[in-house]
């Protein structure tokens, strides 16, 4: 083999190996460029799922809050107005007590006395209906309420892991590239 030769194919050689290494140093650039764009991806993503789940338990909880002033609004109407017509028949009875102890007929008093006492039995065992109404309505828009907060945050957390799942496999072909 002739020097020239040689000298030749050590040039090639080392030609060769120069480009080798620039290749080698771009694709290592590139595999990081892209590492850096598939993590501020994901880190977007994540953080608009982050968002989007404390929007939707902020919505969850003013509906919450809403809807215990609205049956708290409810049973104070309810106390209102049954206290009104105890009021009222209270009055009366107070009217026709008076009006029976004027005309010295203590029977009539005594059965008004005992009417009033009815009255007053039914219209606190109505209360308690009512009041046991409004407790269960409560309970039942609270499960609900916890339900959907409980089915919104499983959904979210399949997503944040469907997300990592694909970043790790991303990164996983990119370190395998490179």
């Amino acid at each position: 083999m002739n020097t020239r030769t040689v000298w030749d194919a050590t040039k090639l050689g080392l030609l060769f190996a120069g480009m080798a290494l620039i290749a080698d140093s771009a694709l290592a650039q590139d595999a990081g460029a892209i590492a850096d764009r598939v993590d501020a991806r994901g880190d977007r993503i994540e953080g608009r799922l982050d968002h989007r789940g404390d929007h939707i338990n902020e919505r969850l909880d003013r509906r919450g809050k809403r809807i215990d002033e609205h049956l708290d609004h409810r049973g104070d109407r309810i106390d209102k107005r049954l206290d009104m017509r105890g009021d009222r028949i209270d009055a009366r009875l107070d009217r026709a007590s008076d009006r029976a102890a004027e005309a010295g007929k203590d029977p009539l008093s005594e059965r008004l006395d005992q009417k009033g006492d009815r009255i007053d039995r039914r219209l606190d065992q109505r209360g308690d209906r009512v009041d046991r109404r409004l407790d269960n309505q409560g309970d039942r828009v609270d499960r609900r309420l916890d339900q959907r907060g409980d089915r919104i945050d499983r959904r979210l957390e399949r997503h944040g892991q469907r997300i990592d799942q694909r970043h790790d496999r991303r990164a996983d072909r990119i370190r395998r590239r490179g």
